[in-house]
């Protein structure tokens, strides 16, 4: 106990009463200028305050179970208050005592309250009834306080009149006295004086039971704390503690510990040693005298309050000192270092260190060394001391640190090596690095003013000063790197030591190994641990919450807590903890929302998804989190309101939501966004729908004239004649080229001078004649009106008509959520595509898929006029002889080398013939490199392919469409280096495979075989680039070969249980066969979880037993450990088979992919030279059943070396 572990402070009057509540995190204090005042003081928040007394309040307590607070003051009264939140008010007032009321207090079982008053009565109050049930007289002066026994029928009382009383109420409980108002019975029947202790020679201010022995302490103005005991028949004092130098004014006994806290008006508080009578600590103040000290009834916390306020400390810390090891934990309870296996709880202590420091004071830190299995531990009594020990390697023995260690001074000690500590000396700012014999080998001079030191990985250092922590190597004697960061108390490091959080009091730094920082998370409450979960998520404890902390700064609550817990390691969803007594506990926690967010971040859509459909995400929170994080279409998938499902779905562009949405709100403004945003997407059809429902004409009108929809502009004319609206009717008349309408429409407004010019410019002299009839005048009227060419204004030819088409002006691509979550999974259309939808090498496969069509003669001729004469001057000299000049530029017009040709010329892979249209090319590349002889499956990725490398577009519509070439090096213009875009990567079949095993997960093995079978096809078509490159592309193809061959190995066996039921011997081969496919141990525990199943049915206990112990070994879900044991408990009891098969685990064997028998090592085989699949000799020449595309030992030269 070196400082007071001040937990929380306020300011305010004199307090002169406290008390915590039993169970939440509330203190009460009464003051001296009438208010009771009740804190969180956990949250360090006021949460409310009464008001009624006149005059000082000094007594308060709360009630042990039921939500009431009793108070007294100097107004004569008792009040009980109601203490729930909807609620919190007086509930009524006790009347009686004639002056100041000093201390309350409810009994622990009974409906009862005592008070003491400086009339110099103690009463008792039924607080059911509400009324005195006792009054207690004997006092001669003010009585300062008056409590019940814990368990006992007994009250403790002091007075000014220098004496301590014990009074006997075990008649009170036994009998109900009359309690009708203004009659009372005699109390001394019901309560007397057990025992009257004297011995202070002045005023006694305190008296206090001991919470389990019969004890009393008493604080008194002579200045002296005095300990008495108590048996049946007699009470005497024991002892005095003497070192106040003013008066003591509240005395109580450590609840777990033998001390003794007394606090008093000399400004201090004080810590006694009960079995010594002398002074352990003292904690002083400035200015402020204390008035009221009380113990929290079940943790380690106390509360004292002075002239300006309260504060609630700690005597010692109670965070205990611990390391962790794979899966046992070494931690410190009571001065014993012991040692608990997290798998199976198994709880033993292996180490006294008892005497290391202070009785009082727990170790600070521990340290543990797997290689030498030595511990050092660290205690902050006498300025830092630590222990080096190993532990005892025999099963249940007790070391003990004084016999077995070695000791040296230091505030911190940590290994850093397997024979090396360091040692930290704050004071002398010093680091020593010793070894395990306690020598010192170097002395460092810290870099920072270090105040910890953590460990940093091998060979180095985290030293942590009061604003920056620095990473130092210790052999090379220099700082590598720094990161500044406050106030740094704990470090904790990720399993693969790539990670690390620094823990400081408010605020968490998570950074990587070269203290390179990623995020930093600011919390309001205090911090009190923190361990990494398997998935890189930092999962941490405040006060009341568990929490987590993604790498990028997301943190998030997992769960509340009632008291604060230590975490030691979070595995799966549960987490490892100590709590404040320091004994082991687990906590089962929800971690959906961490995983969710994680998988977000790290771009892992499958897990996404998969969460999605199996959980239970819901609220405001998650739905704000995935728009900030741009992920709307996700966020659409939790939300019903209608309104915010429209605003998500005009975010993320999910147009089909948004109409159904914007259907059902009807408002204008909701089909303003909405056609918006579809203009936006190129979806003219729910544009048009949209200006439909807002009327909104002249924007129709021209979507029509963009669309080519000809026949809708002729119903827009009539829309906007029967609106009487002529501008609309002329704009129509305008877009659809009807002259007629227009000079209609243009004589209807009077404008018969614009009529009869557009008359004349487009060769309707007839009609012009009309005009001029109507108006009243001739030809020789008008002679001085300027002539004009014919008209050549018109509508554009209609080159593609489009209305049936959706034209994407921006293109939104393909949304993986919105496809798995909201549209379904089909495959959307193919878009149209403005020109050839594939070049020449398409033909032969691409006209096969296309519908057949007609063959027409086609006049290329008829839509230029070539056989009309045209003005004269049309073709004229100028022209001809550009076209001679053209004629007579020879050979250095030549064409250069076409694009296509340079991708087969640079590249010796199959897909980049394919994607060149070099289907000949790359066929002989697939047959020469992998043995492939079958292409017909292999057609629908050659046309991707090739469809994947070319664009086309028109510059314009009178224009042939142009080609354009997709290169993945866009970057690199030499002839020699161009390369077409590939379509297949390694990451694009991993993810087949993936959707793949979720099949088998699910067991869906027709769908897991299509899958592989196609993500084998698909790792035909990828290209390498380097040799690292080359071997993962060999570790796909196995992978994905050996999760082919188990999925069709469970699918014969099922078939055959269906077709040959008595084929048992059969069945539980196949079955032991698929447990030795080469697969990822979630799906072989499926595996082996299956052939367990086979196996028991079939009576084979013996092997189902191996199968189990294979099962054990691979650590699934504990349900499935349990099951397994019991199996292995089973082929121990009847180790027999009841049917042999042919099946030998212990020998190496490949299974042949073919007939499904196991071909053992030295056998002769042959291999598929794609997939590398075996197979029995027999089958050399026949085609791959696993891909069904290459032929069973063909010779091949192997994948080409890597092209960058």
């Amino acid at each position: 106990m070196q400082v007071m572990l001040t937990k929380f402070e306020s300011k305010s009057n004199r307090v002169k009463g406290l008390a915590f509540h039993p169970t939440r995190p509330l203190l009460a204090s009464a003051l001296h200028n009438g208010s009771v005042q009740l804190w969180n003081y956990q949250m360090g928040t006021l949460v409310d305050r009464f008001d009624e007394h006149d005059g000082p309040v000094r007594g308060v307590a709360f009630h042990p179970s039921r939500p009431l607070l009793a108070t007294g003051g100097d107004d004569y009264k008792v009040k009980v208050w109601d203490l729930r939140p909807q609620g919190r008010r007086c509930l009524f007032t006790l009347h009686g005592h004639l002056d100041y009321v000093r201390t309350v207090q409810f009994h622990h079982e009974m409906p009862w309250i005592v008070s003491a008053s400086d009339d110099q009565t103690i009463r008792i109050w039924n607080s059911t009834s509400r009324t005195c049930i006792a009054i207690l007289t004997g006092h001669s002066h003010y009585v300062m306080s008056a409590q019940f026994h814990p368990k006992e029928n007994l009250i403790v009382s002091a007075s000014m009149d220098q004496t301590v009383r014990v009074w006997d109420i075990s008649s009170l409980r036994r009998n109900t006295p009359n309690t009708t108002p203004g009659t009372f019975d005699t109390f001394d029947t019901f309560s007397t004086v057990k025992w009257v202790l004297e011995g202070h020679d002045r005023g006694v201010n305190w008296a206090s039971f001991h919470p389990t022995l019969p004890l009393i302490v008493s604080a008194s103005d002579d200045r002296q704390i005095k300990l008495w005991r108590m048996s049946e028949t007699k009470a005497w004092e024991v002892d005095s503690c003497r070192g106040h130098f003013n008066n003591p004014y509240s005395v109580l006994f450590h609840p777990k510990h033998e001390l003794i806290l007394s606090a008093g008006e000399d400004k201090t508080i004080r810590v006694w040693d009960m079995s010594k009578r002398t002074a352990v600590q003292t904690f002083r103040r400035e200015h402020d005298r204390f008035w009221a000290l009380t113990a929290h009834p079940e943790l380690n916390l106390f509360a004292a309050g002075h002239d300006s306020g309260l504060i609630v400390f700690k005597l010692e810390r109670e965070r205990p000192a611990f390391a962790v090891h794979q899966d046992t934990l070494y931690y410190i309870r009571d001065k014993y270092v012991r040692q608990c296996d997290l798998n199976t709880s198994a709880d033993v202590g292996v180490l006294s260190v008892r005497k290391l420091g202070s009785q009082w004071v727990q170790p600070r830190s521990l340290s543990y060394n797997p290689a030498e299995r030595a511990v050092v531990v660290t205690t902050s009594s006498d300025n830092g001391v630590y222990e080096l020990v190993t532990l005892p390697k025999d099963a249940g023995a007790m070391g003990d640190s004084t016999a077995d260690g070695k000791r040296g001074n230091g505030t911190t000690a940590i290994f850093v090596a397997r024979n090396r500590i360091a040692v930290l000396n704050k004071t002398a700012q010093t680091i020593e690095i010793k070894d395990l014999t306690n020598t010192i080998n170097k002395s460092i001079k810290p870099p920072v003013a270090a105040t910890e030191i953590f460990y940093g990985g091998a060979g180095s250092l985290l030293i942590a000063s009061t604003n920056s922590v620095v990473l130092y190597d210790i052999q090379q004697s220099k700082v590598t790197s720094e990161l500044t960061t406050h106030g740094v108390k704990y470090a904790v490091w990720s399993a693969d030591s790539s990670m690390v959080a620094l823990l400081s009091k408010h605020t968490i730094t998570l950074a990587n190994k070269t203290l390179t920082q990623s995020s930093t998370i600011h919390e309001t409450i205090r911090i009190k641990s923190g361990a990494w979960d398997d998935s890189g998520v930092f999962i941490y404890s405040t006060l009341n919450h568990i929490k987590y902390a993604l790498p990028n700064g997301d943190n998030g609550i997992i769960r509340t807590l009632d008291q604060p817990v230590y975490l030691t390691r979070v595995k799966g969803k549960t987490i490892h903890c100590l709590d404040r007594s320091a004994r082991p506990r687990t906590i089962t926690i929800d971690s959906t929302e961490y995983r969710f967010k994680l998988a977000l971040v790290r771009s892992n859509y499958d897990e996404v998804l998969q969460i999605i459909k199996t959980s239970n995400l819901v609220g405001q929170s998650i739905i704000a989190y995935l728009q900030k994080k741009g992920f709307p279409e996700i966020a659409l998938h939790f939300v019903q309101d209608k309104n915010t499902r429209f605003d998500l779905a005009i975010e993320c562009g999910n147009l089909d939501v948004a109409l159904e949405m914007a259907r059902t709100i009807g408002r204008k403004e909701t089909w303003n966004r909405l056609a918006q945003q579809a203009l936006k997407q190129g979806d003219h059809k729910i544009v048009e729908k949209a200006y439909q429902q807002t009327k909104n004409f002249d924007k129709l009108s021209f979507l029509y004239l963009t669309t080519g929809q000809t026949d809708k502009l002729s119903k827009m004319q009539k829309i906007a004649d029967s609106r009487g609206d002529p501008m609309s009717k002329f704009h129509n008349a305008l877009y659809a080229g009807d002259v007629h309408s227009r000079i209609a429409v243009l004589r209807e407004t009077g404008l018969h001078p614009l009529a009869y010019l557009t008359a004349m410019t487009n060769g309707l002299p007839e009609v012009a004649q009309e005009i001029l009839d109507a108006a009243g005048l001739t030809a020789e009227d008008i002679q001085e009106v300027p002539s004009f060419p014919a008209s050549t204004l018109g509508p554009p030819p209609v080159i593609t008509a489009a209305h049936n088409l959706v034209w994407p002006a921006i293109s939104t691509g393909e949304n993986y959520f919105e496809k798995a979550l909201v549209n379904g999974v089909e495959e959307p259309p193919v878009a149209y595509a403005n020109g050839d939808a594939a070049g020449a090498a398409l033909d032969d496969w691409a006209n096969e898929e296309a519908v057949e069509e007609e063959d027409e003669e086609i006049d290329v001729d008829a839509g230029w006029d070539l056989d009309v004469e045209g003005p004269e001057g049309t073709f004229d000299e100028a022209a001809a002889d550009m076209v001679e000049d053209a004629n007579d530029a020879g050979p250095s017009a030549s064409h250069g080398v076409a694009e296509s040709d340079l991708w087969v010329r640079n590249s010796p892979f199959a897909a980049d013939h394919v994607a060149a249209g070099a289907f000949e090319s790359a066929m002989q590349l697939l047959n020469s490199q992998c043995g492939i002889v079958n292409f017909a499956p292999l057609k629908p990725l050659f046309l991707d392919i090739y469809r994947s490398a070319h664009l086309y577009f028109s510059p314009n519509a009178s224009m042939p469409s142009l080609q354009l070439h997709v290169r993945r090096n866009p970057d690199r213009d030499a002839p020699g280096q161009v390369l077409p875009v590939t379509l297949k990567t390694i990451a694009s079949v991993r993810n087949e495979i993936k959707d793949a095993t979720k099949s088998i997960q699910l067991n869906q093995l027709a769908d897991a075989e299509t899958g592989l079978r196609s993500a084998l096809r698909s790792s035909l078509f990828i290209t390498v680039s380097s040799d690292d490159e080359a071997k993962e592309w060999r570790d796909v193809i196995t992978i994905a070969r050996e999760y082919l061959l188990g999925v069709i190995l469970e699918q014969a066996r099922r078939a055959l249980v269906e077709t040959e039921p008595d084929n048992v011997k059969r069945s539980l081969e196949l079955a032991a066969y698929f447990t030795h496919c080469q697969m990822q141990p979630a799906h072989l525990q499926l595996a082996l979880r299956n052939a367990i199943q086979v196996f028991q049915k079939a009576n084979n206990h013996k092997t189902a037993a191996r199968f189990a112990q294979r099962l054990i070994d691979l650590n699934p879900d504990p349900k499935v450990v349990q099951k397994a044991r019991t199996v292995v408990a089973a082929g121990q009891r009847n180790p027999r088979n009841a049917i042999d098969i042919a099946y030998d685990e212990t020998a190496e064997f490949e299974i042949c992919a073919a007939t499904y028998v196991p071909l053992y090592k030295g056998s002769p085989a042959v291999h598929c030279p794609y997939t590398g699949a075996a197979y029995v000799p027999e089958c050399k020449g026949q085609l791959d059943p696993l891909t069904h595309l290459a032929e069973i030992g063909a010779p091949t030269a192997g994948l080409p070396a890597p092209r960058s």
